[in-house]
């Protein structure tokens, strides 16, 4: 492929989903999904099979994000990981995949035991999702790298979860890093900036769809980004309630 079409966290944002999908070409593009399709917004069901109907028809690189690790961890772990899941936007998720009032109505192991016998599919689907992709000079991934050491041995935990120390660390791995997770606003240091941010050979297109800001789609060709697409969520204000 001559170029890649690159969609930031979407976070359960379905319409804004099939909008930027839209924009993208399959006949010369490979799609790429950061990570984060699920939790906080009301339709991760919507999105998880949106994205595995991309993967399967364009084979789509639909990358690990924390949101769905966090999810795997609370399929694994249902009692532990319950209060924090819910905390952190599983509410929305499990009401998406059962139905509304199902965190109050049924305990923990009883919703993994609802999930894991509806949705087989799903979390064998979850599970095989890689952690980073290579093309060319770019290197996407959701969250960041680990920049004290040869990138391709950071830790899971940094794939996924990695902020600061990436945002701020010295990039001398040779390649620019696409990457979400951390909202541009927040990069920026003004809470309101949506645009993509750019420093050091790094890339940050997480433009905080689900918090009211926007969803990004970004093209990039062996040169550099050829377009980027910045679709606003219109159902509301910029909330950044995390």
């Amino acid at each position: 492929m001559e170029q890649v079409f690159v969609i930031g966290d979407i976070h359960g944002e379905i319409d804004m989903f099939r909008e930027i999908l839209q924009k993208f070409q399959p006949e010369k593009q490979q799609l790429i999904l950061i990570g984060d399709l699920n939790d906080r917004g009301l339709k991760s069901k919507e999105c998880w099979l949106l994205g595995m109907e991309v993967v399967d028809k364009y084979q789509a690189v639909y990358l690990r994000g924390n949101h769905e690790q966090y999810f795997l961890d609370f399929i694994d772990n249902p009692e532990d990981w319950f209060p924090s899941y819910l905390y952190n936007g599983g509410k929305e998720t499990i009401e998406s995949l059962l139905h509304k009032g199902a965190t109050d109505e049924y305990s923990p192991t009883e919703i993994v035991m609802m999930i894991r016998s509806r949705y087989k599919k799903l979390l064998e689907f979850l599970h095989e999702r890689p952690f980073y992709y290579e093309w060319g000079k770019y290197l996407f991934v959701h969250a960041g790298v680990n920049l004290t050491k040869d990138w391709q041995k950071s830790s899971l935990q940094d794939f996924l979860w990695i902020r600061e120390a990436f945002h701020e660390g010295e990039n001398k791995t040779g390649k620019t890093i696409v990457f979400g997770h951390t909202i541009t606003p927040m990069l920026y240091g003004d809470m309101q900036t949506t645009a993509l941010w750019r420093s050091d050979g790094k890339i940050g297109i997480d433009g905080g769809a689900v918090f009211g800001g926007t969803l990004h789609g970004v093209v990039f060709d062996k040169e550099g980004v050829v377009h980027d697409y910045e679709i606003p969520n219109l159902n509301g204000p910029w909330q950044p309630d995390f």
